[in-house]
């Protein structure tokens, strides 16, 4: 049965512990690529950090931070507001499989034959270790992988202090986690799987795979079959004119690749097609520059002679996304050993 969920105004609601959590957006109509709204939320007074809160609204720490620029992350003042990067606009790819946006840290996976998609925080390639941009497609699905680290991560592990041994079985200390889908480009050396350090989703922190919340892999990895289309891009800005004659601009730090570049200030290009936008008469290029300068990581209306409309609607500050109905399990129940047939060597 076909699932859509709208994502506009969210309500907070106890749920058991087998339901798994997604964040669905329905498809807009042709010609639009804007979805979701985006949202205040007030910090209460509970000590947690920004990690809590992103996890929380399913959603990166690095997007966090990008939509409130001023904020503690350790520990948020009580009482302050912050801005829940729920909106976005849809990259500017076929809406078939997964999409990945690097400059985001975000993974689009659109159903087939289903009028909504499927968006999650990722953590990815650190710098140097670049996930790689690419059209591919998944080889294999690996449950309970145990993971073979390469020569190379064995090396710099060394090199930190730190042995690793040749294999890591599957269980709580595998930082392939319980799911693992591999890619067929790279000689199946790039997986999208799970991880046993929460902490690091949303983040650039692997070798060049692509990490996942657990719960997140596990409903991702329960629909997608082998073969589907997965399309990686490196894109930091995404803009779009709407059929209400809204022009929108959004606008993420791009990946830095040296130590020494600032995000923040980095250039970020701008192509021909972009150029026209900019150059339209309906377009407010002063806005534009600001956006760019600001890289808040979520849509601004850039319409010339107009101010961007209120779109910010209030959450308590207990939330959390809609539930969505997983599909059953394809291993065993949770909880019950399951021995591992799978060996992956990959960069993780």
């Amino acid at each position: 049965m076909k699932r859509a969920f709208f994502f506009s105004l969210i309500t907070f609601t106890l749920l058991g512990a087998a339901e798994v959590y997604a964040v669905d957006y329905p498809l807009p109509p042709p010609g639009s690529r804007l979805i979701g709204q985006k949202q205040i939320y007030t910090v209460p007074n509970d000590g947690k950090d920004l990690e809590y809160i992103a996890e929380k609204f399913k959603t990166g720490v690095l997007l966090m931070l990008e939509a409130n620029n001023t904020v503690d992350p350790f520990l948020p003042k009580p009482g302050s507001e912050l801005v829940i990067p729920s909106q976005m606009l849809l990259p500017d790819t076929p809406r078939e499989g997964i999409v990945v946006n690097l400059a985001e840290l975000r993974l689009y996976y659109y159903p087939p034959g289903e009028n909504r998609v499927e968006v999650y925080p990722l953590g990815i390639g650190q710098q140097g270790r670049d996930t790689p941009i690419m059209v591919t497609r998944i080889i294999q699905k690996i449950p309970n992988p145990t993971w073979t680290p390469t020569a190379n991560i064995r090396a710099r592990s060394l090199a930190q202090g730190i042995k690793l041994p040749p294999v890591i079985p599957a269980g709580p200390n595998n930082p392939l986690g319980r799911y693992a889908l591999r890619l067929e480009q790279g000689g199946g050396e790039y997986l999208i799987h799970g991880t046993n350090a929460r902490r690091s989703i949303g983040m650039r922190v692997s070798s060049g795979c692509m990490r996942m919340r657990a719960e997140d892999i596990k409903s991702l990895f329960s629909q997608v079959e082998w073969g589907t289309r997965v399309q990686i891009i490196n894109e930091p800005v995404k803009y779009s004119q709407e059929p209400d004659g809204k022009r929108y601009v959004e606008v993420h730090q791009p990946l830095s690749q040296n130590d020494w570049d600032n995000p923040q200030t980095l250039p970020i290009a701008i192509n021909a097609s972009f150029g026209r936008f900019i150059d339209d008469a309906a377009t407010d290029a002063m806005a534009v520059d600001n956006a760019i300068t600001r890289r808040a990581g979520v849509p601004v209306v850039v319409n010339a002679m107009q101010s961007a409309p209120k779109t910010v609607a209030p959450v308590n500050s207990m939330q959390s996304v809609k539930a969505t109905p997983q599909p059953a399990p394809i291993t065993q129940a949770e909880g019950t050993p399951v021995a591992s047939t799978h060996s992956v060597t990959l960069v993780q």
